[in-house]
C-alpha cells in the first residue's frame, strides 16, 4: 500500500460516508431500514456502470479504482449497516421482515449492478 493508494481511498471513503449520511438523513428508517436498501441499490447500480465503462481505462487502474470502487462507494453502501438491521428485525421476532428486507436487498442490488454493468458498457 502507497501513500498515494492510500489518499485516494481516505478522499473517496470520506465522501462515500458523507453520501451515505445524507441518505440517511434525508429518508429516515423507521419502520423498515429504507435509507440502507435505497444506498445498497444506488451503489450497486453506480459499481456496475462505472465498471462496465471504465474497467480497462489506465486512470481507473491507476487512482480511480481506489477512489471510487473501494473508498467512494466502499463507504457509500452499508452492509455492515444491513446485517445489523437484519439481526435486529430477528431479534424484534420480525422474521417476516427480516427475510424480506435479506430477499429485497440481494435481489435488487444483484439486478442493479448487473444494469449498471451493462448500462455502462453501452455508454463507452
Amino acid at each position: 500500500m502507497t501513500a498515494t493508494a492510500l489518499f485516494w481511498v481516505v478522499i473517496g471513503g470520506a465522501l462515500g460516508a458523507t453520501l451515505r449520511y445524507a441518505v440517511a438523513v434525508l429518508i429516515g428508517s423507521e419502520a423498515f431500514p429504507w435509507a440502507t436498501i435505497l444506498s445498497n441499490i444506488a451503489g450497486s447500480l453506480i459499481i456496475g456502470v462505472i465498471w462496465g465503462a471504465c474497467a480497462d481505462q489506465a486512470w481507473f487502474q491507476g487512482w480511480g479504482r481506489l477512489f471510487l470502487v473501494v473508498g467512494l462507494l466502499g463507504a457509500f453502501t452499508t452492509y455492515s449497516a444491513f446485517a445489523l438491521e437484519t439481526l435486529l428485525l430477528l431479534q424484534s421476532d420480525r422474521i417476516l421482515m427480516a427475510a424480506l428486507y435479506c430477499l429485497a436487498t440481494l435481489m435488487t442490488c444483484l439486478l442493479a449492478v448487473w444494469f449498471g454493468m451493462r448500462l455502462g458498457q453501452w455508454v463507452s
